[in-house]
């Protein structure tokens, strides 16, 4: 423990020694939202367990707007998109990737899938963030993750294909006049082991893509596809900005 000396010099030395302590524990990364989309988008946020929500759970971006958020050192968790939403706070609803909570802000709960997720952990392993743009619960918007600067691999993540426009029959959600309005994923349409890597296809290399996953797969090549699609959808960066679009 430092021992702090009484008078001028002491507290010269405290002036001095304060950004350090500041800066360890004000560390943060910024997370900037940009709609690009041709229609309003509402984000939605949840933390993992054992971190903190952000400052925000959910917000309204009008098309060509932005908004950024700051995240604690270690924070971990998902953000997503809203679209087709009506009402106000007590009778807010969403058409797709609706948390459920009647207010546009989140509130502690998740999306309803289909959704299109970005998922974060920040300063994981040797101090690198981990992120990826996911499709393992389907697709309702496109997306994309651009690391601004940083040290690391830095490559960019995205779903920026019109899934809706490639989705099966079978996956498809559809809106009041017909149109498709968001895709399913294989494991929230069946929910069976087999497509949700769970029971005996939980171990890695049990559960292997379906052709639903390889669908995914070929239109967001960066995207993960499924549950087990790892090797070539998580990446590692440790950047100061992450910029989210919508609609990329």
């Amino acid at each position: 423990m430092i021992r702090m000396a009484m008078g001028k010099g002491g507290a010269f030395l405290a002036l001095l020694l304060l950004p350090l302590f500041v800066s360890g524990v004000s560390a943060t990364t910024t997370f900037t939202f940009m709609n690009r989309c041709g229609y309003p988008v509402w984000a939605g946020t949840l933390p993992n367990f054992g971190s903190l929500p952000l400052s925000e759970t959910g917000f309204k971006l009008d098309q060509g707007s932005s908004f950024s958020l700051q995240a604690p050192t270690g924070w971990s968790g998902r953000l997503w998109g809203r679209t087709g939403c009506t009402g106000a706070d007590g009778s807010f609803k969403c058409k797709t990737a609706d948390c459920g909570s009647n207010r546009v802000s989140c509130d502690g709960t998740g999306a309803v899938p289909p959704v299109t997720l970005f998922e974060f952990t920040l300063d994981g392993s040797n101090g690198l963030d981990t992120y990826d743009a996911s499709l393992e619960y389907g697709y309702n918007v496109p997306i994309s993750i651009r690391p601004q600067g940083g040290t690391g691999s830095c490559a960019n993540s995205a779903c920026a294909a019109d899934i809706n426009a490639l989705c099966p029959a079978d996956l498809k959600v559809t809106g009041d006049g017909g149109e498709t309005i968001s895709c399913k994923s294989a494991c929230v349409a069946f929910n069976t082991d087999e497509y949700c890597c769970r029971g005996v296809y939980e171990p890695r290399g049990a559960c292997k893509p379906s052709d639903y996953a390889n669908q995914f797969k070929n239109a967001c090549p960066t995207a993960y596809s499924y549950a087990h699609d790892d090797e070539t959808s998580a990446f590692t960066c440790k950047a100061p900005e992450y910029l989210l679009t919508y609609c990329p």
